[in-house]
């Protein structure tokens, strides 16, 4: 089996991320994508919307997607929570899939900054989506990760600068945000009044 991960805050999801497993879920093509929200992300400084929220938004947002599913992996282990650590314990649960970890360009150039990334991508092969705000080629850091371009699949999505954190600013703006996150999460988000100054 090709199991596809998409990691993520998820605070809130949005298009964005449904567009990046949908196109991945071709271009590999992949025969599932493991949705994995972040528990305790190091990178930044705290989530908004607490943990159960963001699972039951996720799980909202992919909800008619039988080919889409939700792990806890992440959320139910101790921190620090490195991707490294997930892609272990997921290649444990799943012993005989291939993992696809998908990420964005942004993501590919800032790898070297990320935990263990030589044993990542022992784990793992990643699927490169292309981003409006960041050039990525598979080869960058070879000279630093040394087999890093045999572990790179480079595809292309809609080059769409959705971005969580603006989402949030909106909604506590209470400007609209609709059609840029599913109607589920919306639905989701208004009745539990999250993204709230209040």
């Amino acid at each position: 089996m090709r199991l596809g991960i998409l990691g993520g805050s998820f605070d809130p999801p949005h298009i964005g991320h449904l567009i990046l497993a949908e196109y991945a879920l071709d271009a590999v093509p992949l025969d599932h994508v493991l949705f994995v929200p972040a528990a305790d992300p190091p990178h930044k400084r705290g989530t908004r919307a607490a943990v159960d929220h963001r699972l039951a938004m996720i799980t909202a947002a992919i909800q008619d997607r039988p080919e889409f599913s939700v792990s806890r992996v992440d959320i139910d282990r101790p921190g620090p929570h490195y991707t490294v650590d997930m892609l272990r314990l997921l290649r444990a649960q799943f012993p005989e899939a291939e993992l696809y970890f998908i990420m964005g360009g942004d993501s590919l150039r800032d790898l070297v900054k990320w935990s263990r990334p030589q044993e990542l991508i022992t784990l793992c092969t990643l699927v490169v989506m292309g981003r409006p705000d960041a050039i990525a080629y598979p080869d960058m850091h070879e000279a630093v990760l040394p087999g890093l371009v045999e572990r790179v699949i480079m595809t292309e999505s809609p080059m769409l600068g959705v971005s969580s954190s603006e989402i949030a600013a909106r909604l506590v703006a209470g400007h609209s945000v609709r059609y840029v996150v599913p109607a589920p999460v919306l639905s989701y988000i208004e009745t539990n009044r999250l993204y709230h100054d209040d």
